[in-house]
């Protein structure tokens, strides 16, 4: 790509590169309908069962068939995996490097098609999907160089100081075996390739399980893993059930460790099967985030409008980063919910595939659902909606054009707080606002959360210090009118939750990242 794409970087794009996205979009669409495969030990394996997937911006359009995974190919590709462990580990680092170089060359190649896929299949706009896309590529350039800057994490340590011996020592790092990746459905590449380039460059071998409700995008990563040359065995994927082969993935006595992004609830879980059976195994677990954002009187009002609307309703809430809590000085309260209301009512909802819709619908017939309940909940909770709360899709008696989707208005509250949903992640683009008296009550109200992944503060440069010394989270954006608490891209921002945001206390790309997936052992040798 000519065009840098991140996150920060992707609100003035330039026009070739709408016209190559949509030049891919009118490729994938032309071949809509397709039976996908799982992959398995170097080679597509078919299945005994699949299911039909259609967009969520229009049930009737059919995206194709995939395979639904079951208890057989969850051991078909257990053992693959394991068998290929050996050799794969001994690879030297170069090497592993540059195959996972590869996987980004290609993935950097189809990053059109790749993203034209996802906008069809989770309903994300253009922007979001090229940027996921794009920030895939990335994740398997930065963890091969990552990886390879520090030799493998090989250290000689000083020889004992025993006499008439020379005792020589060593640390160094050793891979676990077969690593388990369980992808969610809002970012279905970025989330599974992140996790993956990080398990095989370690010399791990891996079987990843896409979300059920976004197999497409993983099929895609596995094509291009497949191009890339790497040996059979070492990558496997299926995609079925979360509660059945998500379960007997964890379950399987060949799973050595394990990458989970997803909720609470299931990441908890995860993490206690994993720390039984025979001896505790590893698990990495996000497991997203219920984010705050404080305003103070200082702050710059329309930088931070720009900042809370992109976070709270990009991607429709879809996002463990996205931006739920509003705390607002009530100086500037009324002020600044007169700039979010202004710049709601300003976002074009629709069809994803086109370039002037930014909003999509959300995923699923659940989370439409949920919406609604969620808006009678905070109707009969004694908040006031000052933006929004309406569905406008899926037969509802909104738009024509939209009634076959699962599209909602964001929706900006101003809630007691002694209301529910001020704990609870929602996953809508749903906002709640509250007005503060002092900056104290504002901090103790956003730490007031069993999660702490990301934070936003919008104030004066002299508060900003006061805001990082305070805030729990693990990722903190300060003045960004491009995201007040989303956007995060591997090399610049590294990305992992504090409290029960996460398992191990280490983000995303990070200096830290790549070593859960090796464990140490000393090594001492004497002549």
């Amino acid at each position: 790509m000519s065009f840098r794409l991140t996150y920060a970087t992707m609100y003035n794009p330039p026009e070739a590169m709408h016209e190559r996205f949509e030049a891919a979009l009118a490729r994938v669409e032309a071949a809509l309908g397709a039976r996908h495969p799982l992959f398995v030990a170097g080679a597509d394996r078919d299945a005994a069962q699949h299911a039909e997937r259609h967009a969520p911006f229009d049930t009737a359009l059919r995206l194709g068939e995939f395979a639904l995974a079951d208890r057989a190919d969850v051991d078909a590709a257990m053992a693959a995996a394991h068998a290929a462990y050996p050799a794969w580990r001994a690879a030297p680092v170069v090497e592993r490097a540059r195959l996972l170089h590869r996987v980004g060359e290609l993935l950097e190649e189809r990053v059109y098609e790749i993203a034209a896929a996802m906008v069809l299949e989770v309903g994300k706009n253009r922007m979001e999907a090229l940027g996921e896309a794009q920030e895939t590529v990335d994740f398997f350039h930065h963890y091969a160089d990552d990886f390879e800057s520090h030799a493998g994490y090989a250290h000689v340590l000083p020889d004992d100081p025993v006499e008439g011996f020379a005792s020589h020592n060593a640390s160094v790092m050793r891979p676990y075996g077969a690593w388990v990746v369980i992808a969610p459905f809002n970012f279905p590449l970025a989330l599974a390739g992140g996790p993956v380039a990080a398990a095989l460059v370690t010399g791990n071998t891996v079987v990843l399980k896409g979300a059920s409700d976004t197999p497409w995008s993983g099929r895609l990563l596995a094509d291009c893993i497949r191009d890339a040359g790497l040996p059979p065995g070492v990558f496997n994927y299926l995609s079925g059930s979360g509660r059945e082969i998500g379960e007997a993935l964890v379950q399987h006595p060949l799973t050595a460790g394990i990458t989970f992004t997803g909720s609470v609830a299931v990441g908890r879980q995860l993490m206690q099967q994993m720390a039984g059976g025979a001896y505790p195994r590893p698990c990495i677990a996000e497991m997203g985030g219920k984010n705050p954002c404080i305003v103070t009187e200082h702050a710059d009002l329309d930088r931070a409008a720009a900042g809370i609307v992109r976070s709270a309703y990009g991607m429709g809430g879809q996002k463990c980063s996205a931006l739920s809590r509003l705390y607002v000085h009530e100086r500037v309260a009324d002020a600044l919910i007169g700039r979010l209301q202004a710049q709601i009512a300003a976002i074009r909802i629709g069809d994803p595939r086109r370039r002037e819709h930014w909003l999509g619908p959300v995923v699923n017939a659940a989370a439409y659902d949920n919406y609604q309940r969620h808006l009678d909940a905070l109707r009969s909770g004694g908040a006031s909606l000052l933006a929004g709360g309406a569905r406008i899709g899926a037969g509802s008696e909104g738009r024509a054009a939209l009634a076959r989707g699962y599209y909602v208005e964001p929706v900006l509250a101003e809630a007691p707080l002694a209301h529910p949903l001020w704990q609870h992640e929602m996953f809508l683009p749903i906002l709640l606002l509250h007005r503060y008296h002092d900056r104290e009550e504002a901090m103790r109200l956003a730490n007031d959360s069993s999660m702490g992944l990301t934070a936003g503060f919008f104030g004066g440069a002299d508060e900003v210090a006061w805001f990082h010394d305070r805030i729990e989270a693990g990722v903190t954006y300060a003045n960004r009118p491009q995201g007040a608490t989303t956007g995060a891209w591997p090399g610049y921002q590294p990305f992992g939750g504090w409290k029960g945001s996460g398992s191990t206390g280490k983000a995303i790309a990070s200096f830290h990242y790549l070593a859960q997936y090796l464990r140490e052992q000393s090594r001492t040798v004497v002549e």
